[in-house]
């Protein structure tokens, strides 16, 4: 303690205050001295220049931002001249990155861009050969590129997809009312579509239920009971996809069923198979797969030998589609055969088309219809096709991985 004293006291005074001050002062002007990171310039063929940040470039088309206008799209040929400060990386056409690529395959350094050609240069200084703009598929960050090609997500990272919810409500004669919700989520890893995917897990649920009810009266001394009408359709499924070439992927899913319009309880639906991008570009993607697969069919108040355990396959397209002013179209048509009974087979056809509205809010106009070919007599007589157009407004749901 007498020693800590003795050494404050000489800190304090006049030759060690001193000494310290000068310390500490050598070692403010290093901190405040350290460079900002230089921002990216963007020079377009009219003259006109912006200072950002250089985002990507995808398929001929630049992605720049800029802090008062945001982010602004600009094909090659307006370009007149880019420079980055930050690490990028080309991809070259034909180049099908995947996890096991060399990083000798993609060239990497700070960018310029003139005269139609982009020259990368090494932390080292040293200028890599030109690459012709036609010849860049893609153009990414450093960063973005190592954490797409060698990372991978966890399970609660990467996931897109939208949550849908409407009603409808009528007081009167009849009182009515319906409630339909929707939900899906899909997670591709890579999460961008500028690398080959090496897997995809998408999950989703579609359902309404509504009633229309009638109180007792009596009229002319006949007294009608009170009436109910209930509706209840409900779809489930999940679908994991393992790709093992650019396009051909193994897949897994699950799916369930309940249609009370259609006397349907419950149809499970356990199945694996193949399936094939047919088609897909940035805006555009076809999918169409094939399975083998068990499937049972419980029916409301069934009598004996209505159920069936069925061997059958689920033939299946996918379209989506990004339309222009930020629109979204989806599109899925399945046919679902069974080996061992001729008439169960069914069919479904769901399209979607989502309106932004706000931000992350949108408004969705969709149609579900629906038909089983096998449905068990009832009363009213049942009828093998429901056919449902819902509205909603919609939260989608953006991947920050």
């Amino acid at each position: 303690m007498l020693f800590s004293r003795k050494l404050h006291r000489r800190l304090l005074s006049a030759p060690g205050a001193a000494l310290a001050t000068v310390m500490f002062a050598g070692l403010l002007p290093a901190v405040a001295q350290k460079p900002k990171p230089q921002p990216d310039v963007l020079v377009l063929q009219n003259g006109d220049q912006l200072t950002g940040k250089f985002v990507r470039e995808v398929g001929g088309t630049v992605t720049f931002h800029n802090d008062v206008v945001g982010d602004v799209s600009v094909p090659w040929a307006k370009i007149k001249e880019l420079r980055t400060g930050q690490s990028m990386a080309v991809l070259k056409k034909g180049l099908h990155a995947g996890k096991k690529t060399p990083d000798s395959a993609i060239p990497e350094g700070t960018l310029s861009m003139q005269d139609e050609a982009i020259i990368l240069t090494a932390p080292d200084g040293t200028a890599l050969a030109p690459i012709p703009v036609a010849d860049a598929q893609y153009v990414v960050d450093k960063v973005t590129l190592d954490k797409e090609l060698r990372g991978h997500p966890n399970f609660f990272q990467g996931w897109n997809g939208s949550a849908t919810a409407g009603a409808t409500i009528v007081q009167a004669t009849q009182n009515q009312y319906t409630f339909n919700g929707a939900m899906a989520l899909s997670r591709t890893v890579p999460t961008v579509s500028w690398l080959n995917p090496r897997n995809r897990t998408t999950a989703d649920f579609n359902g309404s239920f509504g009633k229309i009810t009638q109180a007792a009266y009596t009229a002319n001394g006949v007294t009608t009971p009170a009436l109910t009408i209930k509706s209840a359709i409900y779809h489930a499924d999940a679908e994991r996809d393992e790709y093992f070439s650019r396009r051909f992927y193994a897949l897994a899913q699950t799916a369930f069923d309940h249609n009370y319009a259609l006397n349907l309880d419950l149809q499970q639906i356990y199945g694996a198979g193949i399936g094939f991008t047919a088609y897909k570009t940035p805006k555009q993607e076809l999918n169409v797969l094939a399975t083998i697969q068990y499937e049972k069919q419980l029916f409301l108040n069934a009598l004996p030998g209505e159920n069936q355990n069925l061997i059958g396959s689920t033939y299946s397209a996918t379209y989506a589609a990004h339309l222009p002013k930020g629109m979204n179209f989806s599109q899925q048509v399945e046919f679902i055969p069974a080996y061992n009974n001729p008439h169960a087979y069914s069919a479904t056809e769901t399209n979607s088309l989502g309106l932004p509205v706000y931000k992350s809010l949108s408004l969705t106009v969709g149609t579900l219809d629906t038909y089983l070919n096998n449905p068990p007599a009832g009363l009213p007589p049942i009828k093998r096709n429901s056919f449902q157009f819902q509205t909603g407004v919609t939260y989608n749901i953006k991947s920050k991985y």
